[in-house]
């Protein structure tokens, strides 16, 4: 192929961007711009040109299901060789094969679960916290790490960092250096620990620092606006005094200050890199102009970029609805949802969207009563349930001996002996998910590339399973607006619109409320053609919500 011809599918800001392969490079891609597109391309192209070398590449990410989506990418562009990987799979990955050498023992095991460690160490201190205190302890744990600050340093910055439920900071200090005791007791290390101690590995030892810089020399970031300190310190050692790096983000889309991540990186690259190459992506391929319009006033103030424009077809007009109370509310998205899947919508082009988990739960019951199929994002994995795992068992059992069976008749016998027929189900429930499941399973051999073997289906079934790269279901979305980051959809509903809600009520400060803002813009820009936004005038125990303040001037 001819390397020009990778450049005929970009516009010209992403052509641009795609052909800058010297030196720093930094692209602003505001939401719907075709990153992904853009940074695969120039990856492509720059291995098509022969300035890169495939096995020298290292796409960093900060999800799987962004790996994932990566390196499907790639591999359809005829680019299989490529690492793609998120910071903490590279750094394990690193301190898995360095660790026997220096130490002679093998690196030690992940925890599984933050929250049962962090339980045990309560009840030890004869402490009893609910799921969502414990839930919070974690994450204050991991901002500690992310921010690279020791107990000590945290001790003297504790009283400007939010309150958890019913933990006094004396309290909280003792149980996060008791958390440390008990994992290093139980020689276990939390996934902030696999970067901490490949930075320290790399740091302390010139030889492997050595191996490590000569595996990698071509660096793409994604999201660079959430990357952290610690993660911003990893990937400065891993480029050494090198400027072969390439970096994409949004500013708009910094929602994760709470976990540590600053996008002062993304703005201050340009300062860093003198040299460096700074595009913006405003094309927005994704939403119609009235949602665009509307997303566009929620950053008018804040926002450094230039305003998206959307090269969508005109749609319908993003509205606002008022409910009496929370169970109204659901009551109402259901009956909508319902009328757009009678009208011929497809149930994984329509999501709810919401400020936090909790809210859920009456969305849920609403959809169920009106008998609509619906996913949690962040419910049971794909991988996990126990139709799939046997399928994938199964699949690999007749990769062994080879029949010369077509792929899909191979996948669709396997998914047949555990109990699915083509045509659906009427039965809802478990009878349903399980074939709902066994579907989507089959319809990965739809995404392969064409003339693709039963050992090809059994690699990708591999790679989506480390990488937690699940398929999408036929069902309707719910989701936080922090878990739907990446994603998007036909139809949007962004939910419970209400003060205490979003933003949140613990946001008081001047950027914590700017980032709930951003978070509100990540949620408009979530939908493709539909977007209804909604907030209820009390909640169910009959307390007054007062609308979000952020509604009076993008509705204005």
């Amino acid at each position: 192929m001819n390397p020009e011809d990778l450049l005929d599918a970009l516009d010209p800001e992403q052509r641009e961007a795609a052909s800058s392969l010297n030196g720093p490079t930094c692209i602003l891609a505001g939401a719907g711009t075709g990153k992904t597109r853009t940074i695969t391309h120039r990856i492509a192209y720059g291995i098509a040109k022969g300035q890169f070398s495939a096995n020298r590449v290292l796409a960093l990410t900060y999800t799987n299901r962004a790996a994932g989506e990566l390196r499907s990418r790639l591999r359809s562009l005829g680019i299989p060789g490529v690492s793609v990987k998120t910071f903490h799979a590279a750094a394990l990955s690193q301190l898995e094969f360095f660790w026997p050498q220096l130490a002679g023992a093998p690196a030690p095991a992940v925890l599984t679960s933050k929250a049962k460690l962090i339980a045990k160490v309560a009840e030890e201190l004869k402490l009893h916290f609910d799921a969502a205190t414990i839930r919070d302890i974690a994450a204050e744990i991991e901002w500690r790490k992310y921010s690279m600050l020791s107990l000590t340093q945290y001790e003297k910055v504790q009283s400007s960092r939010p309150v958890i439920s019913s933990v006094s900071p004396k309290v909280l200090l003792d149980l996060l250096a008791k958390y440390e005791d008990a994992k290093i007791k139980a020689q276990k290390i939390d996934w902030e620990d696999v970067l901490i101690l490949t930075l320290g590995m790399l740091q302390a030892e010139p030889r492997v620092l050595a191996h490590v810089q000569q595996q990698y020399r071509f660096f793409t970031v994604d999201e660079y606006q959430d990357i952290s300190p610690l993660q911003h310190a990893l990937l400065d050692v891993w480029l050494g005094e090198r400027n072969d790096i390439c970096v994409v983000g949004d500013p708009n889309q910094t929602i994760y200050s709470f976990t540590g991540a600053s996008s002062s990186y993304l703005y201050n690259f340009a300062s860093v890199f003198p040299n460096a190459t700074v595009i913006d992506l405003t094309r927005n391929y994704r939403s119609t102009g009235e949602i665009i319009t509307l997303a566009n006033r929620i950053v008018s103030e804040a926002s450094e970029l230039d305003r998206l424009e959307s090269m969508r077809e005109r749609g319908s007009k993003p509205n606002l609805v008022t409910s009496r109370d929370l169970t109204s509310e659901a009551k109402a998205i259901a009956a909508n949802v319902a009328r757009e899947l009678e009208l011929g919508a497809r149930p994984s082009e329509v999501a709810i969207l919401y400020r936090t988990n909790s809210q859920s739960q009456a969305f849920e019951q609403a959809l169920a009563e009106r008998g609509v199929d619906y996913q949690v994002r962040g419910g049971e994995r794909f991988f996990n349930r126990p139709e799939i795992v046997s399928a994938v068992q199964l699949v690999r059992a007749e990769n062994i001996v080879p029949t010369g069976k077509p792929l899909y008749q191979v996948v669709s016998d396997v998914c047949r002996s555990l109990g699915w027929r083509a045509q659906e189900p009427s039965d809802t429930g478990a009878v349903r998910d399980k074939w709902e499941a066994l579907n989507s399973f089959l319809e990965i051999v739809d995404q392969m590339p064409e003339a693709s073997s039963l050992s090809d289906f059994v690699k990708e079934i591999d790679e989506r399973i480390r990488s937690q790269h699940e398929p999408v279901r036929q069902a309707v979305t719910l989701s936080t607006i922090h878990a739907a980051k990446g994603l998007e959809w036909d139809s949007v509903y962004l939910v419970s619109l209400n003060e205490g809600w979003l933003p949140i009520g613990y946001a008081k400060t001047e950027s914590a409320i700017a980032e709930e803002k951003r978070l509100l813009y990540v949620g408009v820009t979530r939908a493709r053609k539909n977007l209804k936004m909604s907030y209820c005038i009390a909640d169910d125990q009959g307390r007054e919500r007062k609308p979000s303040r952020f509604l009076a001037s993008i509705f204005s």
